[in-house]
């Protein structure tokens, strides 16, 4: 009865931590004459700084694709990309005698296109600025066992073909190249095409009118290859990176990505029609994310000690460090009801710039040992060791109760010390956490009909914040409450 009456009060204490009752009078209003509480309050300061992020992990649907400058540091953010392509399982194609497209006495597509839909609501910069770019084919497939990062280059790595199929083009966000009557149709969505016409040669020399007709042959020579997408992968398209060749100004996120092989077909009443054969690059394949980022211009925001920044993709993220043994010390017989701290922004002085970086929306809080391992296990929210905010409308990110963290924390020392006296020195960062900015899927429960969260991934759009704090900044206030029930028995 006691464990449930302590999770009603915790929500009563938070909402009267600022009153000036004596705590001995709230604990008695909150309980009966047998469940007495005793309710008392701490105010503990934490530590913060920047922490360089190097890379995060890289295996991410939400893909961003171009190059922008930094308006506060003025360096440059290049976003790059792998992908490969999931299909249907044993797709159904028209008899092979009835393929209307033919080249040197053999079937033939009638063209292949990629096409890169934009999420405009998600890009960043003039919708004008073109982007050239090129479209490069992979040798073999990458790994999907191995963990790839953000600061991996798959060109660099050697997985790209030197003699393979290369295509270059230009785009807009805004596609100027259809007319406004088609702009304006209900569910037009932006895109650039990429045509892929000309000859092509396989990795073993054959060769082909066009990549188009390499993929429409092989569904009739090789059946086996479309019975998946794993053997469509590794025998016939390993996948393609999408390297930016050219342009400034510009950061676009791709909602789809699709490669479409057109063909015309004769049906049984010697109708011509025309179809195609689809795919996506969807979570079930592999696809990756390339950031480059220029490290001296963020170690030079890390360095400064005024407060502590904010900055993706691949930027900085913050380091809190919690008086854990603090906290857990002052009241040692107690219960640990509530923590909660809030992290303000500060303006950078830039907020009038035309393109500057909004703010993260989302925020999460793990500790600074799970910083890789959470993204790499696909984890999500617990409220044990993982906590997750959002951008209120006071500009700021509170993290309401975070008592369970604090108590994660302690209790992995405890854990750790009664098997090694020395786990504090082989274990530094033990009472300390990050702060990422993240973005966050949802789904909807067919039992419940609720939603919660079903995936959390590193954020890879451009955000930017500074946030109080740092080595000479402002301190950081964790308001902490404690209870505790009456001995009875004395």
């Amino acid at each position: 009865m006691k464990l449930k009456l302590m999770t009603a009060i915790a929500f009563c204490a938070m909402a009267i931590m600022s009153c000036n009752e004596e705590t001995l009078e709230v604990g008695s209003t909150l309980t009966s004459e047998n469940d007495k509480m005793d309710i008392s309050t701490g105010v503990f300061t934490a530590t913060s700084k920047s922490l360089l992020a190097d890379s995060v992990y890289a295996r991410n649907f939400d893909c961003y694709f171009g190059n922008v400058r930094d308006p506060e540091t003025g360096a440059y953010i290049k976003s790059e990309f792998m992908a490969q392509f999931n299909m249907l399982e044993n797709p159904k194609l028209p008899a092979k005698d009835r393929i209307v497209g033919s080249k040197d006495g053999a079937i033939a597509a009638d063209s292949c296109e990629i096409w890169l839909f934009f999420n405009r609501s998600k890009c960043y910069g003039d919708s004008l600025t073109p982007v050239k770019i090129d479209m490069l084919e992979l040798k073999e497939p990458m790994n999907d066992q191995t963990t790839y990062y953000s600061n991996f280059d798959p060109k660099g790595a050697g997985y790209v073909r030197t003699d393979g199929l290369k295509q270059n083009m230009a785009f807009t966000l805004s596609n100027l190249t259809y007319s406004d009557s088609i702009r304006n149709l209900s569910g037009y969505k932006d895109l650039a095409r990429i045509v892929l016409s000309g000859s092509y040669t396989d990795k073993n020399g054959k060769k082909y009118a066009d990549y188009g007709t390499y993929i429409l042959q092989n569904y009739y020579e090789h059946p086996e290859y479309f019975k998946n997408s794993y053997n469509f992968i590794h025998s016939l398209c390993p996948g393609f990176y999408f390297e930016v060749n050219d342009g400034l100004g510009v950061m676009a996120n791709l909602s789809e990505i699709d490669m479409r092989v057109f063909y015309s077909y004769k049906n049984d009443k010697d109708s011509i029609l025309n179809a195609y054969i689809g795919m996506s690059s969807t979570p079930e394949v592999l696809q990756t994310t390339r950031i480059i980022n220029d490290k001296e211009a963020l170690q030079s925001l890390v360095n400064k000690n005024d407060y502590t920044y904010l900055k993706t993709p691949a930027g900085i993220f913050t380091e809190v460090t919690f008086p854990v043994d603090e906290i857990t010390a002052t009241h040692a017989k107690d219960s640990l009801l509530s923590v909660s701290v809030t992290f303000q922004r500060i303006n950078s002085g830039i907020e009038n710039s035309p393109y500057v970086f909004e703010a993260p929306e989302y925020l999460l809080m793990i500790p600074k040992d799970s910083l890789y391992t959470f993204f790499e296990k696909g984890q999500t929210i617990n409220s044990t060791s993982s906590f997750y905010t959002i951008l209120d409308a006071e500009n700021q990110y509170e993290f309401s109760n975070i008592g369970n963290m604090i108590t994660y924390l302690s209790g992995n020392k405890s854990k750790g010390l009664a098997t090694d006296p020395d786990w504090v020195a082989k274990h530094p960062n033990w009472n300390k956490i990050v702060l990422v900015p993240v973005t966050l899927t949802t789904a909807t429960s067919t039992t419940t009909s609720a939603a919660g969260i079903a995936s959390v991934a590193n954020q890879m759009s451009l955000t930017s914040t500074r946030l109080q704090g740092g080595p000479n900044g402002e301190k950081i206030e964790l308001q902490v409450i404690y209870a505790k029930f009456h001995d009875n028995s004395q």
